[in-house]
């Protein structure tokens, strides 16, 4: 399962990507550097892939789930509720591609506001 490091501000974090078509594009485009929003217990911004949703699509995901939103061409990261959610359960804005997950702690990302820098390699 390849790994991927994700560096937002002072986090780092490791992740492993699961092996769908949405997945293998985010590979083939690192390192990917943006500037992340946030929405609730949510980071996304725009990475330079596009792909249409697919089969297994969802808007429930959970907690440490990395995604792509297709409309936003974004790369989402999930720890905690957003906006969209009726619970501690994330739910994102309209359904998402699941890419894989965080491994360790998500909830580190709590402390990071909207506007930093985020950078997405390759693991060694």
């Amino acid at each position: 399962m390849p790994t991927l490091y994700i560096t937002a501000g002072a986090v780092t974090v490791k992740a492993e990507l699961n092996d769908s078509p949405t997945a293998r594009l985010l590979w083939d485009a690192l390192p990917i550097d943006g500037k992340a929003n946030r929405w609730g217990d949510e980071i996304y911004f725009a990475i330079p892939i596009d792909a249409d949703e697919e089969p297994d699509a969802r808007a429930a995901v959970q907690v440490g789930d990395i995604a792509f939103w297709p409309p936003g061409n974004a790369f989402c990261i999930f720890w905690g509720p957003t906006p969209a959610s009726r619970d501690a359960q994330p739910v994102a804005a309209s359904p998402v591609n699941v890419l894989g997950a965080i491994v360790g702690d998500a909830s580190r990302f709590d402390q990071l506001p909207s506007g930093v820098r985020v950078r997405l390699g390759k693991s060694e």
